[in-house]
């Protein structure tokens, strides 16, 4: 027969779930804060989480994936836009601006808005 284990020690002593006008919330925080609680929201925003990424790099994230949602390589990206596949590499790496001409052309071919490209 298994036996209960010991509870482990937490720092927490109690948490609050609370519920009302927004307008108050932060009163209620700071009136909380001065009685020894702390804030501690369920996410966190996703620049802490990955806070490798490179936000310079993520319209090309968003050309990568749009283009992998369409079931495209980067030749039949370049064949219906007209722009160089080598561009569009260069683009989903980082290492070249997409800008605006370029997103529109890009927005046609697969389907979605222009200023995820931007």
């Amino acid at each position: 027969m298994l036996e209960h284990g010991k509870k482990r020690h937490t720092e927490i002593s109690e948490q609050i779930v609370l519920i009302g006008p927004v307008e108050n919330r932060l009163d209620v925080l700071r009136y909380a804060k001065e009685k020894g609680y702390i804030y501690k929201p369920d996410s966190i925003p996703w620049n802490e989480a990955f806070p490798n990424y490179d936000e310079q790099k993520e319209s090309g994230v968003c050309l990568a994936g749009a283009r992998y949602k369409e079931g495209l390589t980067q030749k039949q990206l370049a064949e219906i836009t007209g722009i160089p596949q080598r561009h569009i590499s260069e683009m989903e790496n980082g290492k070249r601006p997409i800008g605006k001409k370029n997103a529109k052309k890009f927005s046609k071919a697969l389907n979605i808005g222009y200023q995820v490209f931007l």
